[in-house]
């Protein structure tokens, strides 16, 4: 039996704490309901709330047969998940060797300070996350920022501003030269 889902904004998917139990199981509907592709159905219910609730788990859990604990080890291995809800911005700052030895540490604690978060959080506004990753494969490109899926390379304290402002409009940032910045 096909049900109606409500579609709701992403704004206000986000603010439902806990998942819609009804949404989730539109979406496993969609999977055939038997939890065949466990990641698929997880990225598509972290897409809808941005991130994976404990109700949405246990949702699963009860209608696939799959253990919590199974559907929890899929969820905590895959870095691209998150159980806790993140901000509308995804800032990700590579502390791999290459970035690491580029300054990137000093990039991420430009990025905190400006943020008011530590690594790992999320502000208040729920606007920003800020993650810090052991590599992005840009190794050349060091030091790496990544908002939104947007690489940012050879990225020094001065473009962090210019990066921050960038998404909070919702625009790209103004290309502009480390040497200009520092002027």
């Amino acid at each position: 039996m096909k049900q109606d889902i409500a579609t709701f904004d992403v704004e206000d998917a986000r603010s439902e704490a806990d998942g819609d139990s009804q949404d989730i199981l539109g979406i496993l509907e969609k999977h055939h309901e038997d939890g065949r592709g466990l990641i698929a159905i997880l990225e598509e219910i972290q897409a809808k709330y941005g991130y994976l609730s404990e109700k949405a788990l246990r949702t699963l859990g009860d209608r696939t047969g799959h253990s919590l604990v199974d559907i929890y080890g899929v969820a905590t291995f895959y870095r691209s998940f998150s159980l806790q809800p993140r901000g509308k911005h995804l800032i990700s700052a590579c502390l791999g060797t290459a970035c690491h030895v580029r300054a990137a540490p000093r990039i991420v604690e430009e990025l905190e300070r400006q943020l008011g978060i530590r690594a790992g959080e999320t502000t208040p506004d729920k606007e920003f996350t800020l993650e810090t990753v052991n590599c992005l494969g840009a190794c050349a490109l060091g030091p790496v920022v990544v908002v939104d899926g947007r690489y940012f390379s050879h990225v020094d304290t001065a473009a962090v501003k210019r990066i921050l402002e960038a998404a909070r409009a919702e625009r790209p940032p103004v290309a502009e030269s480390a040497a200009a910045a520092n002027e």
